[in-house]
């Protein structure tokens, strides 16, 4: 999130860009330490209308159902994309695949300095233990 939107010195024009990334609003709320309902007076007031809170929609054959095209819009989803679901309680919750990938990396981003590059260490530690298996295995006959 912070490659998005630096050189960006308003509030507002970092809500934008994270919207147009695909961040969901309360992410953008929980990243920028601002309520909810900022983002949303944002989004809206630039134009972007909102999905139903619930939609009811019918179980189809084989147990399909249709996603309405205003949340298909909202989560960035388009014919032959991968969803995730997860069952909650009682409840199935749907999530792009996009969204969770995102999740897991700005997770992981919590965790890791921003001047670690995580592929360069699992290279480096692989070379390492390369060398020290040829080692190993170079005074045997």
């Amino acid at each position: 999130m912070d490659k998005l939107v630096v050189g960006m010195t308003t509030k507002s024009a970092k809500i934008r860009a994270l919207h147009a990334a695909g961040y969901a609003r309360a992410q953008i709320a929980e990243y920028l330490d601002i309520r909810y309902q900022h983002v949303r007076n944002v989004l809206v007031q630039g134009g972007e209308t909102e999905p139903p809170r619930e939609v009811s929609v019918a179980v189809g054959p084989g147990g399909r159902i249709v996603i309405p095209a205003p949340y298909r819009q909202a989560l960035g989803l388009g014919e032959g994309d991968q969803v995730l679901l997860s069952l909650v309680d009682d409840e199935v919750h749907l999530a792009s695949r996009r969204s969770k990938i995102r999740e897991a990396q700005d997770l992981v981003a919590k965790y890791v300095p921003q001047d670690v590059d995580l592929a360069d260490e699992l290279i480096a530690e692989r070379r390492r233990e390369a060398a020290r298996d040829d080692g190993e295995s170079g005074g045997r006959g």
